[in-house]
This record gives structure tokens, sequence and C-alpha cells, in this order.
């Protein structure tokens, strides 16, 4: 059975391209990754990690190579499938946890769902067992203002695995915690990854984290190169 996930296959990115002021941010990055796996990518600041993530997430566009999905070259598709495949099989974690503020924490877990053509009542049984697994179901009819940043964090982990995705983009998802939370957080991004079996991309500074999983990573001069 083929595990793989996701592919990036020489990805090149360019700003201001053709201009003096142009800066080559990518310039052939690859990576693999499988099921169930986490992967730390630590980059010195400006290294390109969000241009990265956006990439692999189907937000942007590379100047050259390719984007896999499930085995499916999906970076030369057209912005709707775009759209579909990136609401379909990638979820996103930030630093801010960008939960709607007028909606619950069941609610906000509950959208993306509807959004994705699932009914109300397997989409509302969906977000409960999410918020139950990541221990926060006393907490699903409050507002993101009425729960602390780790809770608000773990809410925004349900929602990006709320379609069911095969991978996980994070960009620094614990960087806004203090430590004793940021740690408590990773363990339960971690049990998601494990149960849900889908792989993770983790951009971090926190090289203990980092450390803790299955493999490191480091963006740095346009590339990714392997952490021993």
């Amino acid at each position: 059975m083929n595990d793989l996930t996701m592919r990036l296959s020489g990805l090149t990115k360019t700003y201001l391209k053709g201009t003096p002021g142009e800066v080559q941010v990518l310039r052939g990055v690859d990576l693999e990754l499988r099921a169930g796996e986490a992967v730390a990518m630590v980059a010195p600041s400006g290294a390109g990690k969000s241009t990265l993530l956006h990439i692999a997430g189907l937000l942007d566009k590379p100047d050259d190579g390719t984007v896999e999905i499930g085995g499916q070259d999906v970076s030369g598709k057209g912005d709707r499938t775009r759209t579909s495949l990136r609401r379909q099989d990638v979820g996103f974690v930030y630093q801010f946890h960008h939960l709607l503020p007028e909606f619950t924490a069941l609610e906000n877990i509950t959208l993306p769902q509807l959004a994705n053509g699932q009914s109300e009542k397997a989409a509302q049984d969906r977000a409960m067992n999410l918020l139950e697994r990541v221990g926060v179901a006393a907490r699903a009819d409050h507002r993101p203002a009425a729960l602390s940043g780790g809770e608000q964090q773990r809410v925004a982990f349900c929602r990006a695995l709320a379609n069911k995705p095969s991978v996980m983009l994070a960009d620094e998802p614990t960087g806004n915690l203090d430590p004793d939370t940021a740690d408590q957080v990773f363990d339960t991004l971690m049990s998601l990854v494990r149960d849900e079996g889908l792989s993770a991309l983790i951009a971090t500074h926190n090289l203990e984290l980092a450390a803790r999983m299955d493999r490191m990573v480091r963006l740095d001069g346009g590339v990714l190169r392997p952490v021993e």
C-alpha cells in the first residue's frame, strides 16, 4: 500500500521576477510526506517557510515544480479545482487561531463541513467528536473570546481536521502560547496526527518540539535539507 500523501518536487518561487530587486525564495524544494508522519520544518526568519506552506496548501502557485496530493499533480489546476482540493485534502493551522469570533467553538468546526456539502447533523457529530478528543467538549457553546489561548488553538486544530484532510500544514502552531501550554497543545496535535493517519508539515522555531517529531528538515538558501 502506498502511504505517500504529498510530494513536492523541484518547487521554485521568485518575487519581483525580472527586476533588480528580485528575490528567489525557493530554489528547488523536494519533500515527501507519508500518512501518520509529522515532519518539523525549521528555518531562519525570511527563509520562505510561509511561501512553501502556501504553495503546498494550494494557496499560491510555484514558478516551477509540482505539488502532488494522493499521487495526483494538482499544482497546475484551475482556481475552482484547487479550492475544492484544498477544502477536502488540506487542513491549515496558524500561529494565531483565526477562529470566527461571532461563532461558537462547535460552529467554527461545523461550518467548513457544511461548505463542503456535509449534512448539519453529521457535521455537528464530527465537530463534537473532535472537541471531545482534544478535551474541549465542555466549551463547545463558547465563542473564541471566552476560551483560553490553548483552548482556542485546540479548536483551530479541530477545524483544520473537520473535513478529514490527508495533509495538515501548520505555521508556528504553538508560537503564541506559553511553554507549558505549548507543550500540552503539541501533545494534542501529535495525537490527532496519529489517530487520523494524516501527514503533518509543521513549521516551528521551537527546536525542542521539533526534535519530538518523526523527522526534521531545514529550509535555508531556498532548499530543504534533512536535519540529523
